[in-house]
């Protein structure tokens, strides 16, 4: 690896203003930087990332902050920068548990890159004062289209469809006739902003809209279930756009995939967390469903190689928020955050 400036290593445009002392000592140059880390310290934040950013916000970062990549760092690296540390920065994905939340007494903030905050410990959070803020309403409308491309591929069988093309099918016979998608029944589990938007979505295809959650909508015209089992009986498509959490836990379980019965897809693009994967791979494998549809699952990256394998199955990789052009704000969100809690001004670009 190319030798850093040490300098640089400490991550600001204090340090690369401030010119290191150096000293040649048997040929070799050995630089003095006791004196401009403190003058870093007192003057720039250190940050913490979690997760990668793109270039140009880790430019505009170093402007600000002094910045550590924590995949990076050693033992020695973090019990020296233990009460430094006062933002960290992460994904959606991300797990803050309160341990680590242990390791940097100073922390004073969580600037999440996403809507999602499953990962982080936010009752730890509270009680140690720490803010945490993430990027909500920027992904709504690109997950409700990624709901109904899911939904659409499941019932129509697109996937399916496409390799029967790529392998040279086509030429022995016709692919078999699909379910009809317009004018059927929708299920929403969460009518939050995310399954308000997919049933918007979802009127264009002259479906019938009911949904389930903590209580009726006063707004909305759509018929409430009490519970998500009596939903799932009463509808062809159960989309899941629930929030994860404890009380949200394997709600979808082997009795709600039994009442959505033999034509029925489960689309999921809320937590993995929120269905039971095993009574779902026996739903499948036993057509108690007639498919799925998946964005998210339990122990991401990992995926059940039933799930991978079957071909009443669509899978993708947690991408339902991942467009270039939401990313592009979600990461000006929080680039907005992290210089709003530290009263910085914007940087001139």
């Amino acid at each position: 690896m190319p030798r850093r400036n040490p300098a640089r290593s400490i991550g600001s445009g204090v340090s690369a203003a401030l010119p290191p002392i150096a000293l040649r000592v048997g040929g070799k140059k050995i630089y003095f930087l006791k004196v401009q880390a403190m003058i870093c310290q007192a003057a720039t934040p250190h940050l913490l990332l979690f997760t990668p950013v793109p270039p140009a916000m880790r430019a505009t970062l170093e402007q600000r902050f002094a910045l550590h990549d924590d995949a990076l760092l050693d033992e020695a690296e973090r019990r020296a920068l233990s009460t430094q540390v006062r933002a960290l920065l992460c994904n959606a994905q991300s797990v803050v548990s309160k341990e680590q939340m242990r390791q940097w007494p100073a922390l004073e903030l969580i600037c999440v890159i996403g809507v999602g905050m499953d990962g982080i410990d936010l009752e730890a959070a509270a009680e140690r004062n720490i803010t945490v803020r993430n990027t909500p309403d920027v992904s709504t409308e690109d997950i409700a289209d990624h709901t109904m491309a899911l939904l659409l591929a499941a019932t129509r069988k697109v996937v399916q469809a496409h390799q029967f093309v790529q392998q040279g099918e086509w030429a022995r016979g016709r692919f078999a006739p699909t379910p009809r998608f317009w004018g059927r029944r929708l299920g929403i589990v969460g009518l939050g902003r995310i399954g308000r938007a997919v049933a918007r979505r979802a009127q264009a295809f002259d479906l019938s809209i009911a949904y389930t959650g903590r209580s009726p909508k006063s707004d909305v015209a759509y018929h409430w279930y009490a519970d998500v089992e009596a939903l799932a009986h009463h509808v062809d498509f159960l989309v899941v756009c629930a929030s994860g959490g404890a009380e949200t836990q394997g709600m979808i379980n082997a009795a709600v995939l039994e009442a959505l019965g033999p034509d029925g897809v489960l689309v999921n693009i809320g937590r993995g967390s929120i269905v039971d994967e095993v009574a779902l791979q026996h739903a499948l494998l036993s057509r108690t469903i007639a498919a799925a549809a998946l964005d998210v699952f339990a122990n991401e990256p990992q995926v059940p190689q039933a799930l991978c394998s079957l071909s009443n199955v669509v899978v993708t990789p947690h991408m339902a928020s991942s467009t270039q052009q939401g990313l592009q704000t979600m990461v000006q969100q929080a680039q907005d955050h992290l210089l709003e809690h530290f009263s910085m001004p914007e940087v001139a670009s």
